[in-house]
Order: structure tokens, then sequence, then C-alpha cells
């Protein structure tokens, strides 16, 4: 997952670069989301691994 931040992030870039403002944003806005729903998973897979022991 954190993968394709990371891939999202390197087009959003290389989009601001040459010029394509709209898309750059909406790839920055993709890699934001993927990141959030990342640390909900991380937080719940946290919690059930304390609540296991």
């Amino acid at each position: 997952m954190i993968r394709l931040i990371v891939i999202f992030l390197i087009i959003a870039l290389v989009a601001a670069v040459f010029g394509f403002g709209g898309i750059a944003e909406g790839f920055a806005d993709i890699a934001k989301i993927i990141f959030y729903i990342f640390l909900v998973l991380l937080v719940i897979s946290l919690v059930s691994r304390l609540f296991r022991r």
C-alpha cells in the first residue's frame, strides 16, 4: 500500500513539473486518500493485535 502512495506521488510530481496542474492535484489527492486508508488499517491491526494477547 505504501508503494501505491509513492507511485501516485511520483506521478503527481512529474505531472506538476510538466505543467499539468489538474492531473497532479488529482494524483496527489488519490495518494492522500490511500495514505489515510493505510493509517486506519494500521491502527486497526495494532489494536486487534493488542487484544489478542
